[in-house]
């Protein structure tokens, strides 16, 4: 299935693509049938589109030259424009995953991911992931991330696909998200 994907770090020329499937995934497009595939949340400018760029920190999937994937990761200074970011890395102290002090330089957000809802399900998540990882693991140590109880598919494919470790939650804005961690060191396995 991923032989003719092309897993890139994301260039300018690539703002557009990035920001089609955003749309056609953010969660306030979605009627609430559609919600439950899975959907994300945070709608990035192309502003901040750019700045992650720039940063080498945006991980696209491409089939005939199409974005059909796309991870976000970023330091928490670049997401600590929006509230929620900063609420979570406020717990840090209280949260503990292996021998990690957990800290906003040792960890990065990781997220959000989309994909192209014809290719989830197919084995496009580990691969892209498994690019994303080799990269980001040369600043950081741990990935972060936080999930919203209700978008289910993404749970799994977290801590079922690609091994991530629930290490807490909290409420926001009168959601329930559980907080994810992973050990940046650690490949993701080949297994499907």
């Amino acid at each position: 299935m991923t032989k003719s994907i092309q897993f890139e770090t994301a260039k300018m020329s690539d703002i557009d693509g990035v920001l089609v499937l955003q749309e056609l995934y953010l969660v306030v497009n979605l009627s609430e049938e559609e919600k439950i595939s899975g959907f994300v949340t945070t709608p990035f400018s192309i502003l901040q589109l750019t700045e992650v760029i720039q940063k080498s920190e945006l991980f696209i999937a491409k089939k005939n030259n199409k974005i059909i994937a796309y991870i976000f990761a970023g330091s928490w200074e670049f997401f600590q424009q929006w509230p929620i970011f900063n609420y979570m890395s406020s717990l840090f102290p209280e949260l503990h995953f292996l021998d990690f002090k957990i800290t906003t330089t040792n960890s990065f957000q990781y997220g959000p991911i989309c994909i192209h809802k014809e290719y989830r399900g197919r084995g496009l998540i580990k691969p892209l992931f498994e690019f994303m990882r080799i990269h980001m693991a040369q600043k950081y140590a741990l990935g972060l991330t936080f999930i919203n109880k209700i978008n289910i598919p993404s749970m799994k494919a977290h801590t079922e696909k690609l091994k991530w470790t629930i290490i807490g939650g909290f409420q926001f804005n009168n959601n329930d998200y559980s907080i994810l961690a992973y050990n940046m060191n650690q490949p993701v396995s080949k297994t499907i």
